[in-house]
């Protein structure tokens, strides 16, 4: 693992949006008690790369050996068995407090209301404005955007007719009899030959509802079922430098996700390459840029594409904001101190970069 980087393995969560913590804000007023200045934080960039792992759970069905004879279907699940497939890779790119840049903004006395709005680890929101959270947050939505919409069950299907077939052949015999009944029955109510039609669309719609349900429990008893679970895995990766081949964790499909150093599984790997870095400067021009910082100081985040790769394949392609390739800049003081008409400023509280400016 490349020292540079710092790689916190997470863990495998079920899919739970009460897991993520909605973002919440606090209001800090600059009065004389505080000198009017607001203490805050600029962040550096983690990226949480999100896995949606997808268990699929194959049950063969008790007649299985019959399917071809009674129901002519040949692809059949002939095993019980698990697997785990990788789904939907995302990257969330999320600020977290950076202790080494503590500022302070500070407001002339006798301007109008001043105040600052900072998210609970001190990171800046907004100047002068007031600032609503979002409802809820990137990752969040990733995990909410996966939840899965349909799990395969086999329902109860076992009547008198069916347990007193006496031997399993016997049984399978009478299950596809019940499919072919159930399919007749379908079709005269679909073409208006039934004796007893529904009365309208509705309930004709519940009652063809209600027959493919039983046709579906009778056929998974000759072709088994297949069950889906969606669970997350994050990652997150706090970049200093470009990255290449950094084994975020490994994955099987027998096994699912493993951990990076387990080679019971294949290499999942990300690559970062900066597209846009602020420029090094020397410890002279470093020094005096710091001391002319006064005011507001925020960040100029630069810029880095990532790709995530299992075997040889893109899992993911996208660009990213980096602070730590960035720079940090500095508004005017005297932006603050008109008492009649302050000035509103927004920032993106995950990046430290400014959002607007309202005069």
């Amino acid at each position: 693992m490349n020292t540079k980087n710092k790689i916190l393995t997470v863990g495998l969560l079920l899919l739970s949006l009460s897991a993520v913590a909605q973002t919440k804000v606090t209001k800090k007023i600059a009065a004389k008690s505080n000198d009017y200045g607001v203490t805050y934080l600029l962040p550096k960039t983690s990226l949480i790369i999100d896995v949606e792992v997808i268990k699929k759970t194959y049950k063969s069905g008790i007649y299985y050996q019959y399917a071809e004879k009674y129901l002519g279907v040949k692809d059949v699940i002939t095993e019980d068995k698990v697997t785990y497939e990788l789904g939907k890779i995302s990257l969330i790119n999320k600020g977290i407090p950076n202790p080494e840049n503590t500022y302070l903004v500070t407001f002339k006395p006798g301007t109008v209301a001043p105040y600052a709005y900072l998210t609970e680890d001190g990171l800046l929101c907004t100047i002068n404005a007031e600032y609503t959270p979002p409802a809820e947050s990137a990752l969040e939505a990733v995990k909410k955007a996966g939840l899965p919409k349909e799990k395969a069950v086999d329902p109860s299907v076992f009547t008198e007719e069916l347990l007193m077939a006496g031997s399993t052949a016997r049984q399978a015999e009478v299950a596809a009899k019940q499919v072919y009944r159930i399919r007749e029955s379908r079709m005269d109510i679909l073409t208006g030959e039934s004796d007893n039609l529904p009365p309208d669309g509705e309930a004709m719609k519940l009652v063809i509802q209600q027959l493919e349900e039983q046709e579906r429990g009778l056929t998974n008893l000759f072709t088994g079922t297949i069950t889906k679970e969606v669970s997350h895995y994050d990652v997150t990766v706090i970049p200093t430098g470009d990255l290449e081949k950094e084994v975020l964790f490994r994955f099987s499909e027998l096994l699912g996700i493993l951990d990076a150093d387990d080679l019971g599984g294949a290499p999942v790997y990300i690559n970062l390459k900066t597209t846009e870095r602020a420029p090094q400067l020397d410890p002279k021009e470093a020094e005096k840029k710091e001391k002319s910082m006064k005011g507001v100081i925020y960040n100029v985040p630069g810029k880095a594409e990532a790709e995530i790769v299992y075997n040889n394949k893109p899992l993911y392609k996208g660009e990213t904001l980096i602070v730590q390739f960035g720079s940090q800049e500095s508004l005017a003081p005297v932006i603050l101190e008109d008492k009649k008409m302050p000035v509103k400023v927004f920032f993106y509280p995950e990046t430290g970069a400014i959002k607007q400016i309202i005069q």
